[in-house]
């Protein structure tokens, strides 16, 4: 079984912490394998050090359901300390929150996508240790996708927003202590960053191999299986067609009132998807996008992860449905996370043209040829801030 960041944490309770204001940025995802939460091993090996909670996107209990719906601060009860919330009014954390800490611990689960927005409210606070002489340190967590592959266009530059802070792809294959140690290099931040790595985990490793139960880090991510098609499927959200929000298995099915499956299958004729099954099917949300109505469409069957390819799935099935239903598909409107102008699908794709390439119909496997290099350069890049095997 992987031993994770926390668990070694505490077994080894590091002298350089004792008697050091300690704040933690975690959820109630955040638990050891024997679902022991962190706030509660951290308090029991440095008693009376935990001045702080943060909270990400979702709330500390997970219990929002969807973009921009907001946390207030709260009160834990059995620390007795404050929760401030990183999804609200501030996103970064305020020089008052920040006042007094020494350390701040990071314990969150990341799902290998650049739109989760955990990574972000990292970087957030990444920000503000460094300007507030505060040492950051990641208590490290598997990426569940693994971390052999990448995939996806790098983010442009004038699609950087809550979605994408920084030159990553759609999938990233790093865990978050790596992410950080990337972020320090190519941001520039002059920060204490420490990570208290995992042992037994291996970059070939999904998330069953660790271990662990699946522990959802936010609503809509259930499962292990939600998670494989993720990299993909988030792009629906947009869109008017349904990621499956509001049924029991958001992004593994989507749809429509308006898709023919059938219609859709025969454009997909000859578009290289390895790896999964698309089977079609109907479903109604009982809330979200299209609630109460009958939506045609299909769920993902990963049959193997080693040959899936999310992303160029989604795009293909964004490709297809733009093409079949001119007069019924749309682009979602903003706002989407805190982003009032900009067009979401641009900001969950990462870049204008390839999102204008995909809706005019373009060859798909040319769309990817034109990321391809600078995707090889980020594989090449990312090797500087390995934190475990990937042969």
């Amino acid at each position: 079984m992987t031993i994770l960041g926390i668990e070694k944490l505490v077994a080894g309770s590091p002298s350089s912490l004792v008697g050091r204001r300690l704040a933690l940025l975690c959820n109630q995802a955040s638990t050891d394998s024997s679902f022991r939460h962190s706030r509660d091993l951290v308090n029991q090996a440095f008693p009376g050090q935990l001045t702080a909670l943060f909270a990400p996107q979702h709330g500390f209990f997970a219990e929002k359901q969807d973009n921009m719906i907001e946390s207030a601060h709260g009160l834990d009860t059995h620390c007795q300390c404050p929760v401030f919330s990183l999804y609200g009014e501030q996103r970064k954390p305020t020089a008052e929150m920040m006042e007094g800490l020494d350390v701040l611990l990071i314990d969150l689960i990341d799902v290998g996508t650049r739109v989760y927005t955990f990574m972000w409210t990292m970087l957030y606070c990444m920000e503000a240790a460094a300007e507030h002489g505060c040492t950051v340190m990641v208590l490290d967590r598997p990426n569940p996708l693994g971390g052999l592959e990448v995939e996806g266009n790098m983010i442009a530059d004038d699609c950087r927003s809550f979605v994408g802070l920084a030159p990553i792809p759609m999938r990233h294959g790093l865990t978050m202590g790596e992410l950080g140690r990337y972020f320090c290099r190519v941001l520039g931040l002059d920060l204490d960053y420490q990570v208290i790595t995992m042992d037994d985990w291996h970059g070939r490793d999904l998330f069953p191999q660790t271990g662990h139960p699946w522990l959802f880090p936010s609503p809509n991510m259930p499962s292990f299986a939600t998670s494989m098609v993720y990299p993909g499927q988030v792009i629906w959200e947009g869109t008017n067609v349904s990621e499956g929000r509001g049924t029991t298995m958001p992004f593994e099915i989507f749809g429509a009132p308006f898709i023919q499956p059938d219609e859709v299958s025969s454009a997909l004729a000859g578009v290289d998807l390895p790896g999964c099954l698309l089977r079609p099917l109907v479903f109604q949300p009982t809330f979200h996008k299209w609630a109460g109505e009958d939506c045609a469409g299909f769920q993902i069957h990963v049959t193997d992860f080693e040959q899936f390819r999310p992303y160029r799935t989604s795009l293909a099935l964004l490709r297809a449905i733009a093409s079949l239903y001119p007069e019924h598909f749309a682009c979602k409107q903003p706002p989407y996370e805190y982003e009032f102008t900009r067009l979401p699908l641009d900001l969950i794709i990462g870049s204008t043209s390839v999102r204008k390439s995909i809706l005019a119909g373009d060859d798909l496997m040319e769309i990817e040829e034109g990321w391809s290099g600078d995707l090889h350069e980020f594989g090449d890049e990312r090797k500087d801030f390995f934190l475990y095997l990937r042969d």
